[in-house]
């Protein structure tokens, strides 16, 4: 068997290039748009909290973003906490509502559908991280073909 002659990794270590960046930074033009789609459950993988990262950083390019969160994805938006509502079980447990409310602190829209909310998720628009604007399930169709129209940026979020 061979002999390892390298040391092991260590913390603070750099393992890739971090600082090469291959493509250009593009920026929103005046009056570009994007929605980001959730219909994705709360916890279930990654996908929802990396995705409410990118709404963030593609609203910090510039453009005016919104999100959309429909079928299961409205658990990314309730309120959440154990004992109490805010307070945090275990660490991380706040990420999707620290980071829902940094996007809307910082300019950004966020639509739940009522439908799912209420009969699929049991649960009441005062549910919602305020902020939050509760939507008919018919505007959730017409929320997406209106950034269709607008040639808005649009990324899906589908787990389910």
């Amino acid at each position: 068997m061979p002999k390892v002659e390298r040391a092991p990794n260590a913390t603070g270590d750099y393992l890739v290039d971090y600082e090469e960046k291959v493509f250009e930074d593009v920026k929103a033009a005046p009056g570009e748009k994007a929605l980001i789609t959730f219909h994705t459950v709360a916890f279930e993988g990654s996908i929802g909290l990396v995705n409410l990262l990118q709404a963030t950083r593609i609203q910090r390019k510039g453009f005016k973003t919104s999100i959309l969160l429909y079928g299961p994805g409205v658990t990314l938006g309730v309120q959440r906490g154990f004992p109490r509502l805010g307070d945090e079980a275990f660490p991380g447990h706040q990420n999707f509502n620290k980071q829902i409310t940094k996007f809307m602190d910082e300019g950004g829209s966020v639509y739940a559908c009522r439908f799912a909310l209420q009969a699929l998720y049991g649960h009441g628009e005062p549910s919602l991280i305020p902020g939050i604007t509760p939507i008919s399930p018919l505007d959730v169709l017409d929320l997406i073909l209106l950034h269709r129209r607008d040639n808005a940026f649009i990324l899906d979020t589908w787990t389910l």
